[in-house]
């Protein structure tokens, strides 16, 4: 299986850095990045010491309803391209584990899917999941802060 790791949407990400309005309807902090564990949801590398960035609410889902969990991310302040690679993320290989929740095509979580995975695990991890029938795509969040990191899904 073919696993595809997602950045955050690029349309929604120039807005914010444009100035528009975060998923809480707040402008995005602008702050320096101290360089340890200051992940970019859009390039999926982490920010550089001494770069700007930003940190805003994001929900990575469609539409409000009850398993659409909104929380900070960080952001390239500066434009960043999107993340296009098909290796495993670099703000996946430093992070001891990983929160894994799979989601159907109505964009709820799927019960029973919830678990914390290593780092070393965590591309198996989704492979299994991402067998399961009704599963459109898992998110992956930090274990410690709950922080959303990116969505993963199978070449079809």
């Amino acid at each position: 299986m073919t696993l595809i790791y997602h950045p955050y949407d690029s349309r929604w990400v120039a807005l914010v850095r444009g100035g528009g309005p975060d998923d809480y309807g707040l402008p995005a902090e602008r702050v320096t990045s101290d360089g340890a564990g200051n992940p970019c949801r859009h390039c999926l590398d982490y920010i550089a010491q001494g770069a700007p960035m930003l940190i805003c609410a994001a929900r990575p889902f469609p539409a409000l309803q009850p398993y659409a969990e909104t929380g900070p991310i960080f952001l390239c302040a500066d434009p960043c391209a999107p993340y296009e690679s098909r290796e495993m993320l670099p703000i996946l290989r430093d992070s001891p584990q990983f929160l894994l929740k799979a989601y159907g095509a109505d964009h709820r979580i799927i019960y029973g899917t919830g678990r914390i995975v290593s780092a070393a695990g965590l591309e198996r991890a989704c492979e299994a999941v991402l067998c399961g029938a009704k599963v459109a795509y898992v998110d992956l969040r930090s274990a410690s802060n709950n922080c959303f990191q990116a969505r993963v899904t199978r070449r079809q």
